[in-house]
This record gives C-alpha cells, sequence and structure tokens, in this order.
C-alpha cells in the first residue's frame, strides 16, 4: 500500500487503531503490555484496536522473542511496499522474503547464498542456509579481529560465494554475529549483502520451518576487493578523535561502560574510552528481536545531535555488538562517516598508558 491507501483504510477504523499505528510506526515492534503503557489505553481498548488493524493488514503479530507466551506487533512489511521503516537502503529483509526464496537458497546457484553465523548450526537452521562458525571460522585466532583476506577468501569460496553473490546473512542472539560478517564483508567492499530482520531467534519463535539438511554447494574462487577503509577504525583513529569532534559511542551495557564489570572482554582493565556516549546495542531492537521503526531508532541519537555527514566511531569489545549498531547508523538510517573499531575494548583495556575512565561520565569528564 501507499501511503493514501493506508490513510483511506486507517479513516475506516475506530481513532484508537489509528493511534495504535502511528505509535508501532514511531517506535517499532511492541507487545500489548508496552503499547498500553505508551498509549495509555487500556488493554481491551488497544486489544480491539490491534485486532482491527490485523483484520485491515496493516499490523503483523509474532512471539515476543524473549517471553514466546506474549504476542508482539509491528507494521506488517506489505502494509508499506515491504520496507515499513523507511529505511534509507535495502539492506534488511524481512523473514517472509527469505521463506519465498527457500527454493532458490537451496540451489546450488551462486548468485544468491544463505549464511548461518552461529555455533549452534547442526541444531536446526534455515532451508538452503550454508554455515559460517563466528569464532571457528572466521575471527583471526591470534588476535581475535576480522580476517584477513588469506583467511576470508577461502572461507567464502567454499561456501558457494563469489564476489557477485548476493548474501544473507543471519545468526541468533540479537543479529550480532551477522552484523559483523556483514561490515566485514562490506570492508572489503562486496556489493549486494543483507540482513535477515529478527535473524534465527525471531525465525524460529514465528514458527518458519527450519531443517538439518546441509546443502550441497560447488566451491568457488572469492577474490577480495581492496578494503574500505573508511568504514574501520583503528586505535590510532579513536587516539586522534579524543581531540577531533567525532562522537564515539560505546554500545556496551551501562555496567560496562562505568567499568564496574569487564562484560567478558579479555581485558587488563575495564572502563571506557574517554568522552564517549553509551548508547546501549541492545535498544536497536524491539520485544521480538527485530529492528525497531526508524522514528524509535533516531530517538535513540536524539541526544548527540547528530548530523548524517558528522564522524561516528562505535566500540564494544571485539567488535560484534558495535557492528549491529554500525549497521543501525550507516545501513538503515543512512549516515556517511560511520566506522566501527573492532578493536574494541580488548584491545584499547590492554594498552598500557592508555586513557581510561570509570564511573558517572558526569563526575569525571
Amino acid at each position: 500500500m501507499n501511503n493514501s491507501e493506508i490513510e483511506d483504510v486507517l479513516r475506516e477504523l475506530p481513532p484508537s487503531s489509528k493511534f495504535i499505528y502511528n505509535t508501532l510506526l514511531r517506535m517499532g515492534s511492541m507487545t500489548l503490555k508496552g503499547l498500553t503503557e505508551e498509549t495509555l489505553l487500556s488493554s481491551r481498548t488497544t486489544r480491539y484496536g490491534l485486532t482491527q488493524l490485523e483484520e485491515a493488514g496493516l499490523v503483523e503479530s509474532s512471539p515476543a522473542l524473549h517471553d514466546g507466551r506474549q504476542s508482539c506487533y509491528s507494521i506488517a512489511y506489505g502494509a508499506v511496499g515491504g520496507d515499513r521503516t523507511e529505511f534509507a537502503r535495502g539492506a534488511l529483509v524481512d523473514p517472509e522474503w527469505v521463506r519465498q526464496r527457500l527454493d532458490a537458497f537451496e540451489a546450488d546457484d551462486p548468485e544468491l547464498r544463505l549464511v548461518e553465523v552461529t555455533d549452534s548450526y547442526d541444531e536446526g537452521h534455515v532451508r538452503g542456509a550454508v554455515h559460517l562458525d563466528p569464532s571457528e571460522d572466521f575471527l583471526d585466532v591470534d588476535t581475535a579481529s576480522i580476517p584477513g583476506t588469506e583467511t576470508l577468501e577461502p572461507v567464502l569460496g567454499e561456501l558457494g560465494i563469489t564476489p557477485d553473490s548476493t548474501v544473507v546473512l543471519y545468526s541468533d542472539g540479537l543479529n550480532e554475529y551477522a552484523s559483523l560478517v556483514y561490515w566485514t564483508l562490506k570492508y572489503y567492499r562486496h556489493m549486494d549483502v543483507r540482513l535477515l530482520d529478527g535473524g534465527k531467534s525471531y525465525w524460529v519463535d514465528a514458527g518458519f520451518p527450519t531443517t538439518h539438511d546441509v546443502p550441497v554447494v560447488s566451491e568457488v574462487a572469492y577474490t577480495a576487493q581492496n578494503p574500505h577503509e573508511r568504514i574501520r577504525a583503528y586505535r590510532r583513529d579513536v587516539q586522534a578523535a579524543l581531540s577531533r569532534d567525532v562522537t564515539i559511542v560505546d554500545v556496551r551495557s551501562p555496567e560496562e561502560y562505568r567499568g564496574e564489570t569487564a562484560g567478558g572482554a579479555d581485558a587488563r582493565v575495564a572502563g571506557r574510552v574517554p568522552n564517549t556516549v553509551n548508547v546501549e546495542w541492545t535498544q536497536m531492537v524491539g520485544d521480538a528481536g527485530r529492528f525497531k521503526g526508524r522514528g524509535a531508532l533516531e530517538q535513540e541519537f536524539a541526544e548527540m545531535d547528530l548530523d548524517e555527514d558528522d564522524e561516528v566511531i562505535v566500540y564494544c569489545n571485539v567488535g560484534e555488538r558495535s557492528a549491529l549498531v554500525w549497521f543501525v547508523l550507516s545501513e538503515l538510517l543512512g549516515y556517511q562517516a560511520v566506522s566501527n573499531y573492532d578493536g574494541s575494548w580488548t584491545e584499547w583495556g590492554n594498552m598500557v598508558g592508555a586513557p581510561i575512565r570509570t564511573g558517572d561520565p558526569s563526575e569525571n569528564e
């Protein structure tokens, strides 16, 4: 539907339905409880409004990621021409798009490859998906950083991926490791990479089919392009940014940010890079594990007062959570100068003499 068609449908529905629709458009997917709290409508009125929206094809429901007994509601992709969030680029595909192409993914055709980035592939996966283990096959064993071309090229070739392949990635959790692989492929200038919205968790919780069958793919040759260094930050870039007009975003938990815990990082000390802002990576997704709507995502970064061409560096512990936030800022919201510091706290927290802050930033920065 186009906007005028949606407005025509909404005019025929109760005012509460339009109010709920606009709330979901602004906030992204929400549970019934979340909607009643946000809209201040009664649960009965909210439930009735959602029913009307579902029957009109404007809203869809799925099991909530953290509690499958609850339903999570979001704008139906078909209601806005397949792009419910009006994101800047077509980097995100919805589960129904993948379901309609399962036969194509299962075929041994290098033009289209579906890749699961988990260590739980053998427990069941999307039909046609090939397997990339993020720790065994991808990260550099010596540095815990992304692989060089000498490692990346044979791994991708064995998966039947060519430089011209359309690669669709997903992982478990909140898609953080799929985001890391996405960012890495973009770093090596692979042209057509996409992320499955909601990843494996949403796919399973929503009842989409899985299999234990392993697809047979023909090995091909993969040649990586020269790196796109603008989207990768090194420690020298972070050090230089401390005296420049650059926004550095720590996407870890508030406890990690304040230095109360190392959060699993293999670092000498806990803490954060000075003069950074904290936007926790989990705030990028809604209750069902799918990305929030554009308005809700923009709100997460509103206090930074960013322009699209402002320079931004994101980091976490090893670059996977920050890759997801890089994906949101760069690929979904269209910011032009975002880089991911994949060395992150594992590197910074082990450097002798590196400036480090702990505690509440209002007290010491």
